[in-house]
């Protein structure tokens, strides 16, 4: 993977960086179980190879379509919604098939999570890795996160109704999506760390306090913007995560530096 995101002609420019999604990605990445090393290829018998490689990967573009299916269902009925048998329907196919790429509910709730995690790594993570360390990086995961979830106002996000679905039912589904949560937590939570360290926030800043309210500010824009449909609610996150920055930043230069034009001073009272 660092070797698409870092190719060797930019290697020196993009060390430091690189260095730094070693740190920030490793809870992401090592979460990923479904993620197996590439067999070696075998040279004898070409031809069953390649038959047997034009199968498989039908069968992916299947089980693909299917989860994309999937995930558009729990996003709108919730993770308790999903079965075998609805997502038949959705799709089209008999249950055996899907059942045959699954085996079952809590096997496709899982993969479901694990899909959905995927497309928040694509959306949030990954774009916002790029900015330089410090408040930059911090404010891109917090303004990419806002935008996922804007977009989600019609749908919903699987991690938070996931959360009051599975809150109090332990097992495999619940471990999978908390699992999830926790590496994101630990990846933004790391760039805060990282703030620190090159001087933009407080040495006593306490990053775990400034987690949870970041984080309390993204459940608030989906309650208000979501359930009760509140105009501005966006406005309004962004407006306290400049308070919050602004609370925990080293200097008022290096705080207004990294906010502008997110919100002017005039949105901080």
């Amino acid at each position: 993977m660092l070797a698409v995101l870092f190719p060797k002609k930019n290697q020196d420019k993009d060390s430091r960086v690189g260095a730094d999604f070693c740190k920030i990605a490793r809870s992401f990445v090592s979460f990923r179980s479904d993620t197996q090393p590439q067999s070696r290829t075998v040279l004898s018998q070409p031809a069953p190879r390649r038959a047997s490689a034009r199968t498989m990967q039908k069968g992916q573009q299947t089980r693909a379509a299917i989860l994309d299916a999937a995930l558009g269902l729990a996003s709108n009925m919730g993770l308790e919604g999903l079965s075998i048998g609805a997502l038949a329907e959705v799709t089209g196919m008999s249950k055996s098939g899907v059942f045959a790429h699954f085996g079952s509910r809590e096997e496709l709730q899982i993969s479901v999570i694990k899909e959905y995690h995927a497309k928040f790594e694509e959306e949030v993570f990954f774009p916002a890795i790029r900015e330089a360390r410090g408040l930059p990086r911090v404010r891109a995961l917090f303004e990419n996160w806002v935008k996922r979830v804007a977009v989600e106002i019609d749908s919903g996000c699987i991690y938070i109704s996931g959360a009051v679905e599975f809150d109090d039912r332990p097992g495999p589904v619940r471990d999978a999506l908390a699992g999830m949560v926790k590496a994101w937590q630990a990846a933004m939570e790391r760039a805060i760390r990282l703030a620190i360290e090159t001087g933009h926030l407080r040495t006593d800043t306490d990053p775990s306090q400034m987690l949870f309210e970041v984080h309390g500010l993204i459940l608030a824009l989906h309650h208000d913007a979501r359930f009760l449909r509140h105009p501005g609610a966006v406005e309004r996150a962004r407006s306290g995560f400049a308070r919050i920055v602004r609370d925990y930043a080293a200097s008022p230069e290096s705080a207004e530096a990294t906010l502008s034009p997110l919100a002017p001073r005039a949105a901080h009272r």
